[in-house]
């Protein structure tokens, strides 16, 4: 006879904060009460920086928090502490350290040096400390103490498994460090621990060096695999979660988003389209970023806000630009409309430019971003096939978020053949090409639209011109081809534009 058995329905128990909102979104809510987590990494990685901000969490929801050191003075901890502007008010510092200060030996051994101890002695040193307070987080800074005081990794392993097993038993969620001083991976203690956590920093050839965090493993837990980058400043880590453009989908509704000039929005068919991307491919100074500004300005007409992420040029440059156009930049800076940041792509690193542009939109309500240039963009992230996949991710975001972005990329070189540093085109939406050419001695711009993905657009190539009365296109370059090569001759028989946008001899 077969036998039904009900699935008994799951109930996910609830999880308790890391003190780091990055990590909690990574870890889709936070860690598991109860268990035992292994943060890694070298030193200077931000270990001790995101352990305490760990039991500060605890403190700030009334738990009995300990932290006990191996490796620094509780002086030290002050320090740190001090200079992110915290208090470690609330938080149990158990040293087994010597102080900075002689000892004295008719003080009470409360105090020890890690090399002058058996490891079990030490261990039930930590055990009596926990019975006595018993805390609801600890932090145990570090393992490689503990390791060298072991001399054999049988014997490392049984001490931690019953730190492991002691714990589970007192309620109690601790969180171990360990700065990988071993020359290999312990693997041992991966098995042994409920959670691990890689911390790590990178050096580049130029600017600052750069921190990511990986979560190795998490059991029973649904986390956020890969890389994720983050920064060590004044009030902790701040780590950026690496973007999932299909966690992010929003309704918006279909329409043309004008530049606020005419015979653009003709060119491009009406407009571009909410949801979409363009980009603007062109030689240095042939008009692309002042193209691009035109879009933000309309949208703050019309009183959306946008951004404009500049990565080469700087606020006063951009300001001076806008008035000899005789745009009014400034009055849409002073009322928030249009936010401006200038970008140093040797200071940021990919992903926190990627939480920058999030918070554009989720909390200020950016309808047009304006990535100005792709250049500089670039120059943040070394390896290019890591750039397009990043990008792609990003741009794959924004469409669904209903915003217009607008990309600015330089070519190499000025006029004749121009090559760009790489390739976006098939990620683009839209592709406007801004080129410079020569007539009897003079040096002109064109513009062309070579790709729209949504709907018709103007063949032509048109004269394109900037004035101190803003941005003014001519009728189509009919007695003249190679216009966009750069090199461009007179044509004995000049073409006529037909009505659907195709070229044809007159």
């Amino acid at each position: 006879m077969a036998e039904w058995f009900e699935e008994a329905e799951f109930i996910d128990p609830p999880r308790i904060s890391s003190g780091v909102p990055g990590l909690d979104t990574i870890l889709d809510g936070g860690l598991d009460e109860n268990r035992l987590y292994l943060y890694e990494g070298r030193p200077g990685t931000g270990k001790t920086t995101i352990a305490l901000q760990f039991l500060l969490e605890g403190v700030r929801q009334g738990e009995q928090v300990l932290y006990i050191t191996l490796s620094e003075t509780e002086r030290e901890l002050q320090l740190v502490a001090s200079r992110h502007g915290w208090s470690l008010k609330g938080i149990e510092v158990f040293e087994l350290v010597p102080p900075e200060t002689t000892l004295d030996p008719d003080r009470e051994l409360t105090v020890f040096h890690p090399a002058e101890m058996e490891l079990n002695e030490t261990t039930k040193l930590i055990l009596d400390r926990v019975s006595e307070l018993n805390p609801r987080r600890v932090v145990v800074d570090s393992l490689s103490e503990l390791r060298l005081l072991a001399h054999s990794p049988l014997r490392y392993r049984r001490q931690v498994l019953a730190l492991k097993h002691f714990f589970a038993s007192r309620q109690c969620t601790v969180i171990l460090l360990d700065d990988l001083s071993s020359q290999q991976n312990d693997l041992q203690l991966h098995s042994i621990s409920h959670g691990v956590v890689l911390l790590e920093q990178l050096a580049i050839d130029f600017g600052a060096e750069r921190r990511r965090m990986r979560v190795v493993k998490m059991r029973g837990i649904k986390f956020r695999g890969g890389y994720h980058d983050f920064t060590i400043e004044k009030g902790g880590l701040h780590i950026f979660p690496r973007l999932i453009a299909a966690d992010h989908h929003q309704a918006f509704d279909d329409e043309f988003t004008s530049s606020g000039n005419k015979e653009i929005d003709d060119m491009l068919g009406g407009g571009l389209e909410r949801g979409t991307n363009v980009l603007f491919l062109g030689a240095a100074g042939v008009g692309k970023s002042s193209l691009a500004l035109t879009y933000a300005l309309a949208a703050a007409n019309r009183g959306e806000h946008a951004v404009i992420y500049a990565f080469d040029e700087g606020r006063g440059t951009l300001q001076a630009r806008a008035r000899n156009l005789g745009f009014d930049l400034q009055t849409h800076l002073d009322s928030g409309l249009i936010r401006l940041q200038q970008i140093d792509p040797a200071e940021l690193s990919p992903g926190e430019f990627t939480a920058n542009v999030q918070k554009s939109v989720e909390i200020d309500g950016a309808r047009v971003v304006v990535i100005d240039s792709l250049n500089g963009y670039m120059n943040a992230m070394p390896d290019e096939r890591f750039l397009v996949l990043q990008m792609h991710e990003l741009l794959t975001y924004l469409g669904q978020r209903g915003v217009l972005t607008i990309l600015v990329l330089a070519q190499h070189g000025l006029v004749g053949p121009l090559e760009a540093p790489l390739d976006l085109s098939y990620l683009s939406d839209s592709v406007v090409m801004l080129r410079y050419f020569e007539v009897q001695g003079t040096v002109r711009r064109a513009i062309s639209v070579v790709k729209k993905r949504s709907g018709r657009h103007e063949h032509s190539v048109r004269e394109f011109n900037l004035s101190d009365n803003g941005i003014k296109l001519g009728p189509p370059t009919l007695e003249f081809t190679g216009v966009l090569a750069g090199s461009p001759y007179f044509s004995a028989a000049p073409v006529t534009s037909s009505a659907d946008g195709t070229n044809g001899a007159r």
